[in-house]
């Protein structure tokens, strides 16, 4: 026991205990959270893990009241599809890019922060394919995620046609890529 009090929080690197981190999940913590609050409490239990996170670090995170997330969609306005097309495309790349942001832990941590500070969904007009391509190459290299969706062809545009770029990240980092687009 002596030893462990010595060796400083992050000493085990990431070595945290998995039934207190899946109690602590079960409890609706991140996951990333979690595992911070049990380095920071030194794996004594989920109920000090847990007591850590909802005193500290619940109100670091409201806090930073200046860290808002946003998902924004670009649709590819040369291919002059219907409303409700826009609408069935938009939809396919909010639940492209949420599902794609689960496969990665900061990512994941993001969509959750996103999603419960508002889920802050914003549709925007491209010029045409190269434009969508362009913006989310820029906004790759700013390691924000990306969904492109490319019809099937069955409706109202050509198969492969790329109709809408989801991009989702800190708001001030996406401006940094589509701030200049117009509201569609």
């Amino acid at each position: 026991m002596e030893s462990s009090e010595q060796s400083p929080p992050d000493s085990g690197a990431q070595e945290v205990n998995p039934v207190f981190l899946q109690q602590l999940r079960e409890l609706d913590i991140p996951e990333e959270a979690a595992k911070q609050a049990l380095l920071h409490t030194r794996n004594v239990s989920a109920e000090e893990a847990a007591m850590y996170y909802f005193n500290k670090l619940e109100n670091e995170e409201e806090g930073d009241e200046d860290m808002m997330f946003k998902m924004v969609f670009v649709v590819n306005m040369e291919l002059s599809m219907g409303v409700g097309k826009v609408a069935a495309q938009v939809g396919h790349a909010a639940v492209g890019l949420y599902q794609a942001m689960q496969e990665k832990n900061t990512w994941r941590e993001m969509a959750w922060k996103w999603d419960h500070a508002g889920a802050k969904k914003i549709v925007l007009q491209g010029t045409n394919m190269a434009h969508l391509l362009e913006l989310q190459a820029l906004a790759m290299s700013l390691s924000l995620p990306t969904k492109l969706i490319q019809d099937a062809g069955l409706t109202q545009v050509e198969p492969g046609s790329s109709t809408v770029l989801a991009i989702m990240g800190e708001e001030e980092m996406v401006n940094n890529v589509t701030g200049s687009l117009k509201l569609l």
